[in-house]
């Protein structure tokens, strides 16, 4: 074993228990210097009156003294306690502290700052990753988009060819609203971005083209009923995406049917309707993505089925404002 190291574990284990000692002497030391002021008051040496004031002036010694050996202790509370996004990886360096700290806080202290280094590159690669994917994956997805486009165009395409320029569109759409939806829950900080208050009904009435067209190609009606009207304080970025995602869930329960979206009270609800119930429940990864969303921005999610034949998934925003 290297030098270094053995000298280092002797250090740290000839220091083990310091802390505890130091506080065994300090309240040693404070009994023997009450009792002492008792004895002087005892055989009239001193009057009462000096013997409560000798033994407060002991009490608080002993207090400063305790408080002093807490003191790299409370240090590392408050750099804790001032933990935000960024934590402060050199105040929790253990070379920061005195030579003469015990152990264990130097422990303490190691821990937190091996911690707070590895908290401080995890944010640094989710930046970078959220950042990269952003451009990596639109830049391409919008090369296909602008190809199909104009390849729709094109009059001499035939029926064939037709049908599957709609499916790349359809797909590249999809595409884009899962990669949303991806980096919205890879942006672990970001949880208030792009908050404003805004009305879910224009907002899904804005977006209902864009969800048709998501659409396309399936035997497969979406509808939008507004018995309410109310607003959110959050981000309709956010919000458009879970509904998204709801709503390619509920076209993977049959290739026909109709789908109606529903304002309530504080309340979504997208439910699906189909002409027999599917042959397998096919709940699977966009669900999955809309549950970590509701999770992530307290938007709980709930999950009914009707007669085998009709699927309602409501989202319940508990802070909502007057539209």
């Amino acid at each position: 074993m290297d030098r270094g190291l053995i000298q280092g574990h002797e250090e740290v284990g000839s220091r083990a228990g310091t802390f505890h000692r130091r506080l065994a002497l300090i309240f040693g030391l404070q009994l023997l210097g009450v009792v002492v002021c008792v004895m002087l008051g005892w055989f009239g040496i001193a009057p009462p009156a000096v013997v409560l004031a000798l033994i407060a002036v002991v009490s608080a010694l002993a207090w400063l003294a305790a408080r002093r050996q807490w003191r790299p202790v409370g240090r590392l509370a408050r750099v804790m306690d001032a933990w935000d996004e960024q934590p402060d990886v050199e105040a929790l360096a253990p070379a920061g502290l005195s030579e003469r700290t015990d152990a264990d806080v130097v422990s303490l202290a190691r821990g937190l700052h091996s911690l707070a280094t590895r908290v401080a590159g995890y944010n640094l690669r989710e930046r970078n990753f959220t950042r990269d994917a952003s451009h990596e994956l639109r830049s391409p997805l919008t090369v296909i988009k602008m190809s199909a486009d104009m390849l729709s165009d094109e009059s001499e395409l035939s029926k064939f060819g037709v049908r599957s320029v709609k499916r790349i569109q359809r797909a590249t759409r999809e595409m884009e609203a899962l990669i949303e939806a991806l980096l919205i829950l890879a942006r672990e900080s970001d949880m208030g971005a792009g908050e404003e208050e805004f009305v879910v009904n224009d907002v899904l009435n804005r977006g209902l083209d864009d969800l048709r067209q998501m659409l396309e190609g399936r035997s497969i009606d979406l509808e939008l009923e507004e018995p309410a009207r109310f607003a959110l304080r959050a981000s309709p970025r956010v919000f458009i995406v879970l509904c998204w995602q709801l709503i390619r869930n509920a076209s993977q329960q049959a290739d026909h049917g109709a789908i109606r979206i529903t304002v309530l009270p504080g309340i979504v609800a997208v439910s699906s309707r189909v002409d027999a119930a599917p042959a397998i429940d096919r709940h699977g990864f966009e669900l999955a993505i809309a549950q970590r969303i509701s999770e992530r921005f307290h938007w709980p999610l709930e999950l009914q089925t009707r007669d085998n034949t009709e699927h309602i998934a409501s989202i319940r925003f508990p802070e909502t404002l007057p539209a």
